[in-house]
């Protein structure tokens, strides 16, 4: 089951989504519209401070020198 990343066409929100099956109606936690649109991502995953598949490096925990625990929430 994964979590994808969407977007609300509707208010500009951005969320992420565990989706249980691809028929799914996704809506947004913000206004509650269902026109959203699921956002490219990377596929990347942490080993010590390299983050792989990105080509980011990490401090602490996140990329580049951020401090974020999640890479949802990086814009860089």
């Amino acid at each position: 089951m994964p979590i994808y990343e969407y977007v609300c066409r509707d208010c500009g929100q951005e969320f992420e989504q565990l989706v249980f099956n691809s028929r799914e109606v996704v809506k947004c936690r913000k206004c509650g519209s269902g026109n959203t649109e699921k956002k490219m991502s990377l596929f990347a995953m942490k080993s010590g401070s390299q983050f792989r598949g990105t080509g980011k490096k990490g401090s602490s925990g996140g990329c580049k020198g951020c401090t974020a625990t999640s890479c949802s929430s990086c814009s860089g």
